[in-house]
């Protein structure tokens, strides 16, 4: 369903095309091409680079070494600098654009915690091998997905140029710059356009679907933070439970509740695929010794209801439920970590997403303390949030029925051991959805929800990973064939399981080898 080719070069007057300047960098095949501005935007700057093909390398970050990609087509990187009147921004756009090989399909790369776009590159270097035109988007921010600093302005207010460039602005000019420029490169439109993002860009992709539901065919968007007001806030619950109870627990103490939870409720593959279900209370582990960092301690009444606010989740000053918490069987290492503090006596220092949210968004104070937030403070800021920025930054509209009428695809992957965003909010987002469209089967027909038993925030887990969800996405699209399961394996392959469609879930057959898919059936 070719239904986009070649739209947004007609849409956009040529009065608002850029010429792109010639460059010293610049190969004779990255020159001279018109640059289209979005309606509400002015193009600034349009530069390009001419990159050889082979093995492209990158540098290690913030989050870890990345490894090299090789057999890579050379390309052409074209770089936008967009700005919005009054917004007082410079939002760079990249699109890099393979010489050869390309099947006609642009590919959008979404970003990851404060970052809303591919800060690594490697995500672009794999979808040009992949025989795309790519693209993705700084939203005029720094590009660290740790770094908060750009939401104050030098007054101390929220700066709402950039947090609505972050929020949803910037991935809808990311769509229209990234296919007229694709269009303007090879001469003809685009056939398929596809967004493909994780945890931030999981948010990023249905905000797509909601927003501007005619940018992509198919959005492939994975352990989505849909309820960004709620879970930025919901997240520095962990800390401020241990704080507020004078009782840090170490990982090693962590660790052996999640083993007896595992030990308990786990199937046949020592994963707890249905965590909302497993009745282990925390208390039967109190006066239970355990050897922690080469010590032994006793497991104490006051550890024990530490462990199970953490897993029931946030309340405000009456005790009434105020969001989802930490999976059973998911670490306790992301969003509940723990560690010596500067003077070497036990620390809880939240969530590095939720501790930028609070300080900068909330509280206005880059330097607050966080720990020294109370239960009430907590439910207050809570309340704030969803009041404030829900409407801005949030992306939990059931309605997807302009998208639906669109033609469009979403399809998402989910871990039930999700470390850093508790699943059971975007579990209530699709039953919302459902209800709303009459029915899980009418809601299939367009938008489907795959879990992984024991799978991690968007990749890796104690068990299998999706394989390729972004191809199978595709082959809905261009095939229209919509995947029953997903193929999943471990990195080695010795794993396998066909992943199933939310609300059906994984279940051993009673006989057959555990690891082996043919030993499971959906339920």
């Amino acid at each position: 369903m070719k239904r986009r080719a070649g739209v947004i070069a007609a849409l956009v007057p040529l009065a608002l095309l850029v010429p792109l300047p010639a460059a010293a960098a610049s190969t004779g095949a990255c020159a001279g091409l018109p640059v289209a501005a979005p309606p509400g935007t002015t193009v600034e700057s349009v530069t390009a680079v001419h990159k050889p093909g082979g093995t492209v390398t990158f540098p290690d970050t913030v989050l870890g070494p990345t490894p090299p990609i090789s057999g890579v087509p050379s390309y052409c990187e074209f770089t936008v600098t967009l700005s919005h009147p009054g917004a007082g921004d410079h939002v760079h756009t990249t699109i890099d654009l393979p010489d050869t090989g390309w099947t006609g399909r642009f590919q959008a790369v979404g970003g990851s915690a404060y970052a809303a776009g591919d800060f690594v590159g490697n995500g672009l270097v794999q979808a040009v091998k992949d025989g795309y035109a790519a693209g993705t988007t700084d939203a005029g921010l720094s590009g660290n997905p740790l770094d908060t600093s750009w939401g104050l302005t030098a007054d101390g207010k929220v700066n709402q140029g950039l947090l609505t460039d972050f929020a949803y602005r910037s991935g809808h000019d990311l769509a229209v710059v990234g296919k007229d420029l694709t269009a303007r490169f090879y001469g003809h439109g685009v056939s398929y356009s596809y967004w493909n993002g994780c945890s931030t860009g999981g948010r990023q992709g249905y905000s797509e679907a909601q927003r501007y539901p005619g940018d992509f065919d198919g959005i492939q968007a994975s352990a989505p933070a849909v309820h960004w007001a709620q879970f930025a806030v919901a997240t520095l619950w962990p800390a401020v439970v241990m704080n507020q109870e004078h009782d840090i627990l170490p990982p090693c103490e962590f660790d052996a509740f999640n083993q007896a939870a595992t030990a308990k409720c786990a199937g046949a593959d020592g994963i707890i695929d249905q965590p909302e279900l497993c009745g282990f209370d925390p208390r039967s582990l109190i006066g239970k010794q355990i050897v922690c960092d080469g010590k032994q301690i006793t497991i104490s009444a006051k550890d024990a209801d530490v462990v199970r606010k953490i897993w029931n989740g946030p309340t405000d000053e009456h005790g009434r439920h105020l969001w989802g918490g930490l999976p059973k069987g998911a670490s306790f290492a992301g969003i509940a970590a723990t560690g010596p503090a500067p003077d070497g006596t036990p620390a809880a220092p939240g969530f590095i997403v939720a501790d930028g949210w609070v300080q900068t968004f909330l509280l206005h104070q880059k330097t607050f303390d966080v720990s020294k937030i109370t239960y009430t403070q907590f439910a207050a800021l809570f309340r704030q949030s969803v009041a404030q920025y829900d409407t801005v930054i949030g992306t939990a509209n059931p309605d997807l029925s302009r998208f639906r009428a669109a033609g469009g695809k979403l399809l998402t992957t989910v871990g039930t051991a999700d470390q850093l965003i508790p699943t059971s909010g975007l579990f209530d987002y699709r039953r919302q959805v459902d209800r709303l469209f009459g029915g899980t089967q009418r809601v299939d027909s367009f938008y489907r929800l795959f879990v992984v038993p024991g799978g991690f925030h968007c990749n890796g887990g104690y068990g299998a990973s999706p394989t390729d969800p972004l191809g199978a996405i595709v082959n809905w699209v261009e095939h229209g064939k919509a995947p029953d399961t997903l193929p999943a394996a471990n990195p080695a392959g010795t794993v396998t399981r066909d992943l199933c469609r939310f609300p059906k879930v994984s279940r051993y057959l009673g006989h057959g080898d555990p690891a082996s898919a043919s030993s499971y059936r959906c339920v």
